[in-house]
């Protein structure tokens, strides 16, 4: 439980469906605001009183549990470190990697449940059989039809990552690292239901929290800076100036520091160019900034490192699907080419200006998510 609207109505959901359930919020790391206790946007002292009266209004247990250590080490040190290295991390990604389903996955099942559910929009769905991954994208389609909604079924047989029926809410890109271990054992109740849906019918169960507005920044982040928050928390001298150039290596002007720019960025740049210039690429071994017009942003492949597949095993060749670059980008087709050591290849059918490094890459075959990975652009190839 966050104390927001989602996981509010999920717990009363679960409940009014007979579950036992047990309400338990995560109290994550977060630096200092204002010489005051250490505050996270997903456990304020507002959110944690709020997550305890919807507790109270459904009557039922309540703990809170500290995962400052866990999260500080696995995220926020994550985060800073994708940074310097010139990429520009998702740390929703790892925190449900490290934090949300695995740190506390594993306290539920320590505490005997049979689920950990959350307010994730997205959906599980249940099949017989495992499906061959060696077969076509479109062998492996299948109908919209009604979630299983009987999750008290025996743990057999192959699980699904469903998008939500609510597409502008879906969050099955960061759900992409579930595995069938998780699948197993997860609910997603709010994912067969649009946001709209989901305050009116937390309004109509009288939830303190169904109007509650929803935090879009980074959670630890004290005032929404992630700049400031980088100065503050990198290693001294990490952050440093350099050179921007162009593609042809020529010295058009000095960055500010490599953290702070992305690929396809073009404001801020500080260059006067007879046309608009763009950030091409961040080049970290040399602290350099490549910049160049939008005739040369466009790439058409990509590789991912630590890919994750739903199904348990990675396909026994190139696949096609349905790619999306970051969380809110659009499904681009391509030709997905399993590698060695938990990597992929990504061929897409035309080039994208945006593809960047720390983000994930996720497959979708429809509304099957596949899995997926974190970016690794290949530099030199496919440009235009």
């Amino acid at each position: 439980m966050s104390g927001g609207v989602d996981s509010s109505l999920a717990a009363a959901l679960l409940k009014e469906r007979g579950y036992e359930v047990i309400g338990v919020m995560m109290r994550l790391w977060a630096e200092l605001s204002a010489g005051e206790a250490s505050t996270n946007k997903c456990c304020s002292l507002e959110a944690v009183n709020d997550a305890r009266r919807v507790a109270d209004a459904l009557d039922i247990p309540f703990y809170l549990i500290n995962v400052e250590q866990p999260f500080k080490e696995r995220v926020v040190d994550f985060t800073v470190a994708g940074y310097l290295a010139g990429e520009t991390p998702n740390p929703c990604v790892q925190c449900n990697r490290h934090i949300r389903f695995d740190y506390l996955f594993n306290y539920a099942m320590r505490l005997g449940a049979d689920y950990l559910a959350t307010g994730h929009y997205a959906r599980v769905r249940r099949v017989e059989s495992v499906p061959s991954l060696a077969e076509s994208h479109e062998t492996l389609s299948t109908d919209r039809g009604s979630p299983i909604t009987d999750h008290r079924s025996p743990l057999t047989g192959y699980y699904q990552l469903l998008t939500a029926v609510d597409l502008d809410k879906d969050q099955s890109y960061v759900l992409h690292v579930l595995t069938q271990r998780h699948l197993a054992r997860v609910l997603f109740p709010v994912g067969e239901y649009t946001k709209a849906e989901v305050r009116q019918m937390a309004a109509e169960r009288g939830l303190p929290v169904a109007g509650r507005r929803e935090s879009q920044d980074l959670c630890f982040l004290a005032d929404g800076d992630y700049r400031r928050f980088l100065r503050d928390w990198a290693p001294a001298g990490a952050i440093r100036p350099g050179p921007i150039v162009d593609s042809s290596g020529r010295v058009l002007g000095q960055h500010s520091g490599l953290p702070f720019y992305t690929v396809g960025q073009r404001k801020g740049l500080g260059i006067a160019a007879r046309e608009p210039l763009y950030v091409l690429r961040l080049e970290p071994a040399t602290n350099t900034v490549v910049v160049g017009p939008a005739a040369e942003l466009g790439r058409d492949r990509l590789t991912a490192r630590t890919v994750n597949w739903i199904a348990g095993r990675p396909p026994d060749g190139p696949i096609r699907a349905q790619v999306k670059i970051r969380y809110k980008a659009q499904p681009v087709a391509a030709t997905v080419i399993p590698l060695p050591n938990d990597r992929a290849a990504v061929r897409f059918d035309r080039p994208l200006r945006d593809i960047t490094a720390g983000q994930a890459a996720v497959f979708y075959d429809g509304e099957v998510c596949l899995g997926g990975g974190l970016i690794e652009v290949e530099e030199g190839v496919g440009e235009r």
